[in-house]
C-alpha cells in the first residue's frame, strides 16, 4: 500500500498547522481520501498533490470558496482564472512601479537635482495642465462637479481601494484579450458594465452614453492611450471597442 500520513504527519510536512488542515476537511476543501481502522485520518499522495494546488492558489490571492470551485472546475476554467489572477498581478505590479517611481523622486528631492532631472520627473505628470484641460472640457458639467467633490472626500484607504479595483477592471480585460476573446462579446460586456458602475461609485453618475463619451479619449489622446497601453499593448484600444459595444446595446 502506498504511503499514507496522518493530519499531524502532513502538518509537519507541509508546515500547514492542523487547524487550518482541520477546517480544510470540515468546508470540504481537503477531505482525507482514508481513515484507519481507528478512525483516523489519512492523507494520500493525491490528498499531498491537492493541498500544494491549494496553497498554490492561496499564494496567488484566491478565497477558499473560489479555490474549492477551481478544484471542482475542469482544466480550461482553472487555466482561465490563472490567466485573469496573472492579468490583475500584472496590473497591480504596473501601479507598484508607477507608486515606487513616485516614492524615489520624492526621496531624490532632498538631493540637488539639476535642470533635466527636474524636467524628467515632470516629464509624464503635470497636475496643472491637466487641471486647466479638465476645467475647459467639462468644469461646467454636472460630471466635473460631483467628481470634485467626491475626491475631496476620499481617505488614503479610499483612495487605495479606489486604484486597486481600477487594476482590476485592466486586469480582466487583459485576460479577455489574452483569451482571444472579441471585445464584443458577452464577456467583454460584462467587464464594460462593470467599469460604468466603477465610475459611478468613484466619480460621477454615469450613463452607458457618459462611458462611451469618455472612452473615446483612451485612443484618442496619445497620452490616455500610452498610459493604458503600459499595462499591456492594444489594451485602451480593445477597452474603447467593449465599451462602445455595450453602449451601443443599451441604447
Amino acid at each position: 500500500m502506498s504511503q499514507r500520513w496522518t493530519v499531524g504527519e502532513v502538518a509537519e510536512l507541509t508546515r500547514v498547522s492542523v487547524r487550518t488542515l482541520h477546517h480544510y476537511d470540515a468546508i470540504g476543501l481537503l477531505v482525507p481520501s482514508e481513515r484507519s481502522e481507528a478512525g483516523y485520518r489519512l492523507y494520500t499522495p493525491a490528498d499531498l498533490t491537492r493541498l500544494q494546488r491549494i496553497l498554490t492558489f492561496r499564494e496567488l490571492g484566491f478565497a477558499l470558496a473560489d479555490i474549492l470551485k477551481l478544484l471542482q472546475a475542469d482544466e480550461s476554467a482553472q487555466r482561465r482564472a490563472l490567466e485573469l489572477q496573472a492579468a490583475r498581478l500584472r496590473a497591480e505590479l504596473q501601479a507598484t512601479q508607477r507608486r515606487l517611481r513616485a516614492v524615489t523622486s520624492l526621496l531624490q528631492e532632498e538631493m540637488p537635482m539639476t535642470q533635466e532631472d527636474i524636467k524628467q520627473i515632470f516629464e509624464q505628470f503635470d497636475p496643472r495642465e491637466h487641471e486647466a484641460e479638465v476645467k475647459e472640457r467639462w468644469g461646467d458639467t454636472e460630471a466635473y462637479r460631483q467628481s470634485a467633490e467626491r475626491m475631496k472626500r476620499y481617505t488614503p484607504a479610499d483612495r487605495e481601494r479606489m486604484n486597486s479595483e481600477g487594476a482590476e477592471l485592466h486586469a480582466r480585460y487583459v485576460a479577455l484579450m489574452d483569451a482571444g476573446v472579441p471585445a464584443e462579446s458577452p464577456q467583454a460586456a460584462a467587464v464594460a458594465e462593470a467599469h460604468r458602475a466603477y465610475f459611478h461609485e468613484w466619480f460621477y453618475d454615469c450613463t452607458p452614453e457618459m462611458l462611451r463619451l469618455v472612452s473615446q479619449s483612451w485612443v484618442h489622446d496619445p497620452r490616455f492611450t500610452a498610459n493604458i497601453d503600459q499595462i499591456r499593448p492594444g489594451l485602451a484600444a480593445y477597452q474603447y471597442a467593449a465599451v462602445q459595444a455595450w453602449a451601443e446595446a443599451q441604447s
